[in-house]
Protein backbone atom coordinates (compact mmCIF):
# COMPACT_ATOMS: atom_id res chain seq x y z
CA UNK A 1 0.00 0.00 0.00
CA UNK A 2 1.42 3.20 -1.11
CA UNK A 3 2.30 5.91 1.22
CA UNK A 4 -0.27 8.41 0.23
CA UNK A 5 -3.22 5.88 0.10
CA UNK A 6 -2.01 5.28 3.95
CA UNK A 7 -2.45 8.63 5.14
CA UNK A 8 -5.06 8.89 3.69
CA UNK A 9 -7.01 5.93 5.41
CA UNK A 10 -5.53 6.87 8.64
CA UNK A 11 -6.85 10.70 8.63
CA UNK A 12 -9.93 9.27 7.66
CA UNK A 13 -9.93 6.65 10.61
CA UNK A 14 -9.42 9.80 12.80
CA UNK A 15 -12.10 12.05 11.72
CA UNK A 16 -14.54 8.61 11.83
CA UNK A 17 -13.95 8.50 15.37
CA UNK A 18 -13.50 12.13 16.35
CA UNK A 19 -16.67 12.61 14.53
CA UNK A 20 -18.15 9.39 16.66
CA UNK A 21 -16.83 10.51 19.70
CA UNK A 22 -18.92 13.72 18.68
CA UNK A 23 -22.15 11.65 17.99
CA UNK A 24 -21.91 10.20 21.38
CA UNK A 25 -21.37 13.38 23.50
CA UNK A 26 -22.81 16.55 21.83
CA UNK A 27 -26.45 16.18 21.91
CA UNK A 28 -27.86 17.30 18.94
CA UNK A 29 -25.72 15.37 16.92
CA UNK A 30 -26.71 11.54 16.37
CA UNK A 31 -25.84 8.97 13.13
CA UNK A 32 -28.57 6.57 12.00
CA UNK A 33 -26.00 3.80 10.73
CA UNK A 34 -22.59 3.26 10.50
CA UNK A 35 -22.15 3.71 6.67
CA UNK A 36 -23.57 6.95 7.17
CA UNK A 37 -21.84 7.62 10.00
CA UNK A 38 -18.37 6.59 7.42
CA UNK A 39 -19.90 8.88 4.46
CA UNK A 40 -20.41 12.03 7.09
CA UNK A 41 -16.80 11.60 7.96
CA UNK A 42 -15.46 11.76 4.77
CA UNK A 43 -17.81 14.30 3.44
CA UNK A 44 -16.23 16.30 6.24
CA UNK A 45 -12.54 15.69 5.30
CA UNK A 46 -13.23 16.61 1.67
CA UNK A 47 -14.86 19.39 2.83
CA UNK A 48 -12.00 20.72 5.12
CA UNK A 49 -9.67 19.67 2.16
CA UNK A 50 -11.56 21.65 -0.54
CA UNK A 51 -14.08 24.30 0.63
CA UNK A 52 -12.36 25.06 4.28
CA UNK A 53 -9.43 27.29 2.80
CA UNK A 54 -11.92 29.38 0.50
CA UNK A 55 -13.85 29.78 3.97
CA UNK A 56 -11.25 31.36 5.55
CA UNK A 57 -9.49 33.16 3.17
CA UNK A 58 -12.97 35.00 2.30
CA UNK A 59 -13.47 35.51 6.56
CA UNK A 60 -9.43 36.63 7.29
CA UNK A 61 -10.79 39.85 8.40
CA UNK A 62 -13.01 38.03 10.60
CA UNK A 63 -10.52 35.84 11.58
CA UNK A 64 -8.02 38.34 12.32
CA UNK A 65 -10.22 40.60 14.73
CA UNK A 66 -11.53 37.62 16.74
CA UNK A 67 -7.85 35.99 16.87
CA UNK A 68 -8.41 33.13 15.10
CA UNK A 69 -11.50 31.96 16.91
CA UNK A 70 -13.74 32.98 13.96
CA UNK A 71 -12.48 28.91 13.11
CA UNK A 72 -14.87 27.59 15.24
CA UNK A 73 -17.76 29.22 13.29
CA UNK A 74 -16.44 27.87 10.35
CA UNK A 75 -16.16 24.41 11.46
CA UNK A 76 -19.22 24.63 12.86
CA UNK A 77 -20.79 25.66 9.50
CA UNK A 78 -18.96 22.96 7.71
CA UNK A 79 -20.24 19.95 10.39
CA UNK A 80 -23.67 21.37 9.61
CA UNK A 81 -23.30 21.36 6.49
CA UNK A 82 -22.47 17.46 6.55
CA UNK A 83 -25.82 17.00 7.92
CA UNK A 84 -27.59 18.50 5.27
CA UNK A 85 -26.31 16.71 3.20
CA UNK A 86 -25.63 13.23 4.48
CA UNK A 87 -29.59 11.64 5.27
CA UNK A 88 -27.98 9.22 7.69
CA UNK A 89 -25.99 11.98 9.97
CA UNK A 90 -27.69 14.22 11.49
CA UNK A 91 -27.38 17.84 13.15
CA UNK A 92 -30.17 19.55 14.91
CA UNK A 93 -28.94 23.08 15.27
CA UNK A 94 -26.15 25.34 15.12
CA UNK A 95 -25.38 25.29 18.46
CA UNK A 96 -24.63 21.43 18.40
CA UNK A 97 -22.11 21.92 15.40
CA UNK A 98 -20.39 24.70 16.87
CA UNK A 99 -19.52 22.51 20.11
CA UNK A 100 -19.63 19.23 17.51
CA UNK A 101 -17.01 20.98 15.53
CA UNK A 102 -14.94 21.71 18.76
CA UNK A 103 -14.88 18.47 19.94
CA UNK A 104 -13.97 16.89 16.24
CA UNK A 105 -11.38 19.89 16.71
CA UNK A 106 -10.02 18.11 19.67
CA UNK A 107 -9.86 14.80 19.29
CA UNK A 108 -8.44 15.25 15.57
CA UNK A 109 -5.56 17.36 16.86
CA UNK A 110 -4.89 14.66 19.93
CA UNK A 111 -5.18 11.59 17.69
CA UNK A 112 -3.10 13.08 15.12
CA UNK A 113 -0.43 14.20 16.98
CA UNK A 114 -0.52 10.52 18.88
CA UNK A 115 -0.34 8.66 15.73
CA UNK A 116 2.53 11.05 14.21
CA UNK A 117 -0.27 12.10 11.32
CA UNK A 118 0.43 16.14 10.76
CA UNK A 119 1.19 19.16 8.13
CA UNK A 120 3.10 21.32 10.27
CA UNK A 121 6.46 20.50 10.33
CA UNK A 122 8.47 22.40 12.32
CA UNK A 123 12.29 22.42 11.89
CA UNK A 124 14.75 23.94 14.21
CA UNK A 125 19.07 24.29 13.52
CA UNK A 126 21.24 25.84 15.29
CA UNK A 127 23.98 27.69 13.72
CA UNK A 128 24.99 29.78 10.64
CA UNK A 129 24.52 29.09 7.70
CA UNK A 130 27.60 30.05 5.56
CA UNK A 131 27.67 32.53 2.99
CA UNK A 132 30.47 32.92 -0.14
CA UNK A 133 32.70 35.07 0.50
CA UNK A 134 32.38 37.78 -2.35
CA UNK A 135 34.87 40.23 -3.38
CA UNK A 136 32.37 43.14 -4.07
CA UNK A 137 28.63 43.60 -3.01
CA UNK A 138 26.27 43.12 -5.07
CA UNK A 139 23.56 45.21 -4.67
CA UNK A 140 23.18 46.93 -1.26
CA UNK A 141 23.00 45.55 2.13
CA UNK A 142 22.35 42.40 3.33
CA UNK A 143 20.27 41.59 6.70
CA UNK A 144 21.44 38.39 7.90
CA UNK A 145 19.40 36.77 10.34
Amino acid sequence: MSSDIKSFLQRWLTTTVAVLVAANVVSGIHYDTAEGLLVASLLLGILNAFLRPFMLLLALPLLVLTLGLFTLVINALLLYLVGWLVRPFHVESFWAAFWGGLVISLISLVANSMLGISNARIEVKRGRKSRPNRKEDEGGPVIDV
